[in-house]
């Protein structure tokens, strides 16, 4: 029997990952009546990573009322999984969409939320939680999510800090005997896409606060203070080193998650693969069909595309990508393990008139694929 896997990512504004494996398994049906389809819901770790790997895992998504990147109260939402761990997406809790452009600013923002829905997840019996740590409105260096689950950050006086950006600066000490007993026994992964190290031209202050609102001279503030947080560190935990790859991810929170909960940072799509079992699905699979909504240069490195394809070569299974669009670029896809790429368009429009039949495209493109594989004897 002739067995499809189908794993796309969604087409932004247009096309669920869910909705792609429907309109996949209808057209594969049309050519082949008797073939068994298979269809999950993938992400890159950004946003809609968590309803995916839901949906793909046969979990449940919980909402939790935590603070957000300057305290105000919002309601986040998290997933449980079929196997009973847990995937947090830190931008949740603690986003850049979250706050208007005039509350933005990184000296007063933190990541607590984010460490108030791993309590949650722990309080929901979760011993293996996956952090996704993209789009952040936070330079803390974590302070705020440690310190919900814990920690407590003292100035040279002793006195609490609140685990702001701002506080980064004053940092003397770092008390870990409040920390949840709880995360010495549960195992910690970083969804995490960036190699940028804590500090430098290259490190979290420098290359991304000023997409969280830090002018120069903040950005100046910030990185002196990072600087002085990243002494205590290491003062506080034995090798740790601010210049490894990923430390700089979420404003330092991937160098906390690091030092303080041991996790282990992987690139957010190879995270995902492995939590819905990707590899096992492959097994005996004739033909796997992923895709996004735009395919350039960048879709051959980390994206979904490409670290499916990646595995499908291993696998020795061929690997279509259905697009939505593509650019020259995106043929470099093909050096990491497409097989063939197809593009939804079928006529010049202008895109407006492409993303309102997406739908129609796209399931065209899915018949195209198929109506050719059928020509095989």
């Amino acid at each position: 029997m002739t067995q499809f896997l189908f794993a796309s990512d969604s087409f932004k504004g247009t096309i669920s990952s869910a909705r792609a494996a429907e309109l996949l398994a209808q057209a594969a049906r049309e050519s082949f009546p008797h073939a068994h389809t298979t269809g999950i819901a993938v992400a890159d770790g950004g946003e809609g990573t968590v309803e995916a790997v839901v949906a793909a895992t046969g979990g449940v998504v919980r909402t939790a009322t935590v603070c957000g990147p300057r305290g105000d109260a919002v309601q986040a939402t998290y997933g449980i999984l079929g196997d009973g761990s847990a995937i947090i997406e830190m931008a949740a809790a603690s986003g850049l969409p979250l706050l208007g452009p005039s509350e933005r600013d990184p000296r007063r923002t933190s990541t607590f939320g984010t460490g108030q829905l791993v309590a949650h997840a722990l309080d929901d019996g979760a011993r293996s939680i996956t952090l996704a740590i993209g789009g952040s409105a936070t330079n803390d260096g974590g302070m705020g999510c440690m310190r919900a689950l814990g920690a407590r950050f003292l100035d040279a006086c002793g006195d609490e800090l609140a685990g702001t950006g701002a506080d980064l600066a004053h940092v003397a000490r770092i008390d870990l005997d409040g920390m949840d007993e709880r995360i010495a026994h549960t195992t910690f992964h970083v969804m995490c896409d960036v190699d940028n190290p804590l500090l430098g031209e290259r490190g979290a202050t420098r290359v991304f606060g000023p997409q969280k609102g830090a002018t120069p001279a903040v950005v100046d503030e910030l990185e002196t203070g990072m600087e002085r947080y990243a002494q205590v560190l290491g003062n506080t935990f034995s090798g740790f080193d601010p210049a490894a790859a990923g430390m700089g991810a979420a404003g330092g929170l991937g160098a906390a998650a690091r030092a303080f909960l041991h996790a282990q940072l992987q690139p957010g799509i190879e995270r995902v693969l492995d939590l819905v079992g990707f590899d096992e699905l492959l097994v005996s699979c004739d033909l796997c069909v992923t895709g996004e909504g735009h395919a350039d240069a960048q879709s051959a490195h980390g994206k979904v595309i490409s670290g499916i394809a990646a595995r499908c070569r291993r696998a020795s299974v061929p690997c279509v990508a259905i697009v939505g669009g593509m650019d020259a670029d995106a043929c470099e896809l093909l050096d990491v393990g497409v097989t063939a790429l197809v593009p939804t368009v079928i006529d010049v429009c202008d895109l407006d008139d492409a993303l309102a039949h997406a739908e129609r495209n796209y399931l065209l493109a899915a018949r195209r694929v198929f109506s050719l594989l059928a020509l095989r004897p």
